[in-house]
């Protein structure tokens, strides 16, 4: 009967198909105990490694949610900060052109008054050289009539009419006193 079935698969190889059935020429015993192993010892080892292979997995998936998480919060800080920052810079942008305008206005206000100070100092001055003036050019226009007055009395007077002015001025000092 071997014969006719390796008769069979010999016309079988030569036709591209057919049908095996030698056990140890096809290895089936080999293939057997392999399959017999493999459904025995696979489902606990491939088990245990799928199990450690999907908490590897699953761990992997919180810690990245738990980054993420944390990722967010920090984003969310740094963003509340950002704010913060911004709302700061804003009020010392206010404060710093509020300051600006009051300097500003102080100091036109200073230079008013320094404006007015010098005015001020400048009319006093020039009131004061006026009455120097004033008062050089009384004395210029008095010493000069007296240079005239006495010129013409010197003309106008001889010694009796000298002498009479002298006793009409006596007598009038005598009558006050």
């Amino acid at each position: 009967m071997l014969n006719v079935l390796w008769l069979a698969t010999e016309a079988s190889a030569e036709e591209g198909f057919g049908l095996n059935l030698d056990l140890l020429d096809t290895n089936l015993i080999n293939l057997g105990i392999l399959i017999a192993v493999l459904l025995y010892f696979a489902p606990g080892f491939i088990g245990k490694i799928l199990r450690e292979r999907r908490a590897t997995i699953e761990q992997a998936i919180t810690e990245a949610e738990q980054r993420q998480k944390q990722a967010a919060a920090a984003l969310a800080e740094q963003q509340q900060n950002l704010t913060q920052a911004q709302a700061e810079a804003e009020k010392i942008l206010a404060t710093a052109q509020t300051r600006a305008q009051e300097v500003k206005e102080r100091i036109a206000l200073q230079a008013e008054q320094d404006i007015e100070r010098m005015k001020a100092t400048a009319n006093q001055e020039m009131d004061t050289e006026r009455d120097k003036a004033i008062a050089q050019l009384r004395s210029i226009v008095a010493s000069k009539a007296l240079v005239q007055v006495e010129s013409r009395l010197k003309e106008t007077l001889d010694d009796n009419a000298q002498q009479q002015l002298i006793d009409r001025s006596i007598g009038l000092l005598g009558g006050q006193l």
